[in-house]
């Protein structure tokens, strides 16, 4: 795959091209409908009013649908796209406006609607209308509905509108130092949520961040200006929902309407409107500069309609580069030459964002959706923390799609068809190449631990990577809407079939990284390097350095939301996926690989090596499970999802409803993931340790790992790779022959109540996510154990790993994270009459996972087997987290909105050595516990340790006739809280990384770095123009 690419420019041409660009293509996405469904019953005085017609008519775009009420006088409209109707039957009316994905009801009473009193104001075409908004109450669904009111009225940091799913409980949105967004749901890992945009998902299939190109981005998945409203589902969603085990988000799309309207804006700040950062001497240049515009119109009244818009970002961020924490304060000791590294830098980010859609209603049975998206970006990551910019790399994000919908509505049925093409790739090099340093402290008792100080020079191999995605899908969903037994029936099936080529590379054979020791004490460096990692190249039959293969995924789903009575709505439903990817499946073990394994072990005459694992006891492994012959792995066929719910409604009236429901949901293993199988025996990490002049001996390894130093070897990776230790350190990715989906179990039973104009909820949620992937070792020592007589892992020195490899990797399912939440809610929607709108969310949360950080498959190293690692207190979620929103219409048309977040700590998931000896002989274990807070909130003490208060003020002015200039400015972080982002392991005398002795673990030691990064941003003044025609 070509990495290189020309320099960055915005693309005009394709706002002007997008529609007809997407007319070129014939490639068909997967639909969870963004559509709502609107039901109800007509009545007169004399009871039932069967065969009535209901018509219902979008006020903005003129589009008509018709349906006949049964004999019971009910009727369903499904399909309809989210916006403001005017529904009418047998001369009664009512405008109304339905939300994203819902389900809601209007009944049609005598000469007048029962409908709510008051209502949201739509602003159409220059024409102000109000309709009440219908809430969705009558559901087993958790979750809310974030409207464009809070999109436009909330303060707000970036143009990332998932920014505003944080409102919803359960939910958790934070920006790091490097601006560089993520979206958490409970203490699910960042993969397992999915965005549903216009029905399409957007899930990444190849690597981390849950949307594609969303991983370590601090751009926006999608332009602000393109977004109607979007709903957030944390848990129970329904059968619809597919590779998704966190959070559900479905977004509706604007689209044009019968009056030409557009808008645009300008927004900026930079190091001037700022405080000062705590890691900063004095101000470092910083920048935020976006803008953009959108524009829709009728292109046939009532019938053609068409939406385009465009975002664009500048943005320069603030880093700081500070060292490890774990390496308390020796950084003072060093020489002044690299302690002025340290402090203050920047990273530049270029995106553009761009979205094209047609819209045609071609007559009340049909319509045709067409659209386009384009995202392009540019950064440089991996700046801060212990790395300086030298060390960084440029990271590029392209992502392409194209969707074609038509949705066919008839008397008892509604049926979407979605078609789809998609190409998304994101790719890394570093900023320079040459060779990379890191300098070191290291803690020898009582076992070896390191922490670096600094990394200066070219960043690793492994900065030069490649992801992609690329291919086309079909989907079809079914709605009956008029099936009667024993009550109401909507019924709901579909199919989805995905046909996607997947890309991974991992690293390329450049930048070796030498690693040089610093004495605490004194800041001395030592006279040598005492340990190379680099990347060198192996010829291995079958095994390449870039991983393709052709997936296909199936899915199918039935889902029935049965509605009893008044009272009582039942929800069942069932859904299997399957997917086939071959380059698992087709992958034949390198019979290198085999034969090393059952060579003769040197350590033990007589045995093989294999019988390490054979004869290991708590540590046994069964070879025939990850030698794969081409032949014997099949993929997971057991995605079978079933999911129940209801909802009560005490009074029939929607004011009291008691709401529960059970269900599984399954996600998938990201390719990238499993392509280390395929691609790190071709091109392997080495790591090479240099002998101590005095004593002869490597830190950590020893046989033909451990060597001599020589200057020479500074002459980069061809040199490096013709050392003898580095011939045969290839590494063996080996994957189970029986590998499973991970997936989620979601409980939760709760209540909503209207109280007045304010619908609260009270919801408890059980969440158990279950065979998450992850890589252990296989390495073992000659008697089979894992840890041996230091009670640490078996690092790969030659008496630990099969004759001619550098180390054994085994790929498993097996990382599981348990959640209960409490999740508390209670909304006041704006409405015209009251003037202001609120929300406040508050979650409490206990978590328990089996890893130290789930995001990660690489953090598995300190025990034999995942199932080995005990449960502790998760890091993905504070205790406590509450979330208070509002917005006003104040004095002189100025409209205010205010948001509040607070947080209690993180708990922390670290490997400690504090003495304790663990039952499978480990010295060293996973633990989670909670460090102290950084600041107070009003009263109190420190017990918090993220605090953010936003505020923002909007004046619009009328120009002419509809044009509107509009004046806005934030003030993000309005009392300089600082969320320290990393905390200092400190000890008795001195000492770092201290957790106690004797086997008492002692935390007592660990505070707040606070010379550290920070999440968010300091105290920010934005200032925003906007023009709306």
């Amino acid at each position: 795959m070509n990495a290189t690419r020309s320099p960055h420019a915005p693309k005009p041409a394709l706002l002007a091209c997008a529609l007809a660009g997407c007319l070129a293509v014939a490639a068909p996405a997967f639909a969870q409908s963004t559509s709502a469904t609107l039901r109800g019953q007509v009545t007169t005085q004399a009871g039932a009013e069967a065969g009535a017609t209901v018509t219902a008519t979008n006020v903005a775009t003129g589009a008509v649908r018709r349906v006949q009420t049964n004999a019971n006088g009910a009727y369903t409209l499904a399909g309809l796209p989210p916006g403001t109707y005017r529904v009418e039957a047998g001369g009664q009316s009512e405008t109304v406006t339905v939300s994203v994905a819902s389900s809601v009801t209007l009944d049609l009473v005598g000469a007048a609607a029962q409908a709510p009193a008051s209502g949201e104001v739509t602003d159409i075409g220059g024409v102000t209308v109000t309709a009440p908004a219908l809430r969705e109450v009558r559901t087993p669904e958790v979750g809310n509905t974030i409207s464009l009111r809070q999109i436009q009225q909330l303060p707000q940091a970036t143009r990332n509108f998932l920014e505003f799913a944080d409102t919803v409980p359960g939910m958790q949105f934070k920006i790091d130092a490097q601006g560089r967004a993520t979206l958490r749901a409970g203490a699910t890992n960042t993969s397992s949520s999915n965005l549903y945009i216009d029905g399409v998902s957007q899930k990444s299939y190849v690597q981390q961040g849950g949307v594609a190109g969303q991983n370590e981005s601090p751009g926006n998945p999608f332009p602000q200006l393109a977004i109607g409203e979007y709903k957030v589902i944390t848990s129970n969603y329904k059968a619809e929902y597919g590779q998704v085990s966190g959070a559900a988000i479905t977004a509706a799309t604007r689209s044009g309407t019968n009056e030409f309207e557009g808008e645009m804006f300008y927004r900026f700040t930079n190091e001037r409107m700022r405080a000062k950062r705590p890691d900063e001497a004095d101000k470092d240049d910083s920048q935020v500069k976006e803008y953009g515009f959108a524009f829709g119109g009728p292109i046939v009244e009532d019938r053609m309609h068409f939406f385009v818009a465009y975002e664009g970002k500048e943005n320069v961020y603030a880093r700081s580069v500070q060292p490890d924490a774990a390496s308390g304060d020796a950084y003072l000791r060093l020489p002044e030459n690299l302690r002025s590294y340290y402090g203050a830098t920047t990273l530049p980010f270029e995106e553009d964002l761009y979205f094209a859609k047609l819209s045609w209603d071609i007559g009340d049975n049909d319509r045709l959706e067409l659209s386009g998206q384009y995202r392009d970006e540019d950064v440089v990551g991996n700046v801060g923390g212990v790395s300086t910019p030298e060390h960084g790399d440029a990271r590029i994000n392209e992502d392409k799609r194209v969707n074609l919908k038509w949705m066919h509505y008839g008397q008892s049925f509604y049926n979407e068809l979605t078609v789809s093409q998609q190409d998304s790739q994101n790719s890394r090099l570093p900023v320079s190449y040459g060779n990379g340093i890191s300098y070191k402290v290291i803690n020898r008792i009582p076992t070896v631990q390191e922490a670096t100080l600094l990394q200066v020079g070219p960043a690793s191999g492994f900065s030069q990577q490649a992801q992609r995605q690329k291919g086309w899908s079909l989907q079809n969903d079914l709605t009956f809407n008029s099936f009667e037994f024993k009550g109401e029936h909507t019924i709901k099936v579909g199919v989805n079939y995905r046909d996607i080529d997947l890309e991974s590379s991992d690293g390329v054979a450049v930048n070796p990284q030498f690693e040089w020791e610093v004495d605490a004490a004194t800041g001395q460096l030592a006279t040598q390097p005492y340990r190379v990692v680099f990347i060198a190249p192996f010829e291995t039959p079958g095994l390449t350095p870039v991983v393709q293969t052709s997936a296909k995924q199936y899915g199918f789903y039935i889902q029935d939301d049965w509605q009893v009575n008044d009272h009582l709505m039942l929800n069942f439903g069932v859904r299997w996926d399957y997917e086939d990817v071959p380059a698992y499946t087709d992958h034949v073990t390198p019979q290198a690989f085999v034969d090393a394994l059952y060579a003769a072990d040197p350590q033990n005459p007589g045995q093989r090596w294999v019988d390490r694992w054979i004869n290991g006891g708590i540590n046994a492994i069964n070879p025939l499970d990850y030698i794969s012959t081409g032949g014997n792995r099949e993929n997971f066929k057991d995605a079978w999802a079933p999911r129940v719910g209801f909802s009560y409604d005490l009074g029939a009236d929607e004011r009291h409803v008691i709401h529960g429901g059970a269900g599984r949901s399954y996600d998938r293993n990201l390719f990238r993931d499993l392509a280390f199988e395929r691609h790190k025996g071709s091109i392997s990490q080495v790591r090479l340790e240099f002998a101590d002049p005095a004593t002869g001996q490597c830190l950590t390894l020893s046989g033909p790992s451990c060597v001599a130093w020589d200057p020479a070897f500074t002459g980069g990776s061809e040199v490096l790779a013709g050392i003898g230790g580095a011939r045969n350190a290839a590494e063996a990715y080996l994957l189970n022959n029986d590998l499973k989906t991970p997936y989620t179990d979601q409980f939760s039973l709760g209540m909503s109540n209207q109280v007045g104009e304010w619908l609260t909820d009270v919801t408890v949620q059980r969440i158990l996510a279950r065979d998450g992937f992850g890589y252990t070792l296989g390495n073992r020592y000659p008697d089979g154990d894992f840890f041996g007589e230091t009670g640490g892992p078996p690092w790969g020195a030659s008496d630990r790993v099969p004759t001619g490899f550098g180390g054994v990797i085994l790929g498993d399912n097996g990382v599981e994270q348990r959640s209960t939440q409490i999740l508390l809610s209670a909304d006041k929607p704006y409405t015209k009459a009251s003037g202001w709108g609120a929300n406040i969310a508050y979650t409490h949360t206990q978590a328990r996972q089996n890893s130290r950080n789930n995001d990660s498959q690489f953090d598995y190293f300190d025990k034999a087997r995942l199932q080995y690692f005990p449960f502790v207190k998760s890091s993905n979620q504070p205790k406590h987290r509450l979330s208070a929103s509002a917005s006003v219409d104040g004095p002189w048309g100025v409209t205010y909105g205010a948001k509040l977040v607070l947080e209690t700590p993180n708990p922390i998931n670290t490997v400690a050595c504090y003495g304790a000896d663990g039952w499978d002989g480990s010295t060293c274990q996973l633990v989670g516990f909670v460090p102290p807070g950084n600041g107070r909130f009003l009263v109190g003490g420190d017990i918090f340790s993220y605090r953010t208060v936003d505020l923002q003020a909007t004046k619009e002015f009328v120009l002419a006739g509809d044009t509107r200039l509009t004046a806005r400015v934030n003030l993000l972080n309005a009392f300089n809280f600082k969320n320290f982002d990393s905390y200092v392991y400190g000890g008795p005398d001195g000492a770092n990384n201290y957790f106690g002795q004797d086997g008492q673990l002692d935390t007592g030691y660990v505070s707040v770095n606070r010379n550290a990064g920070v999440f968010y941003f300091p105290r920010t003044l934005t200032v925003e123009l906007g023009l709306k025609f």
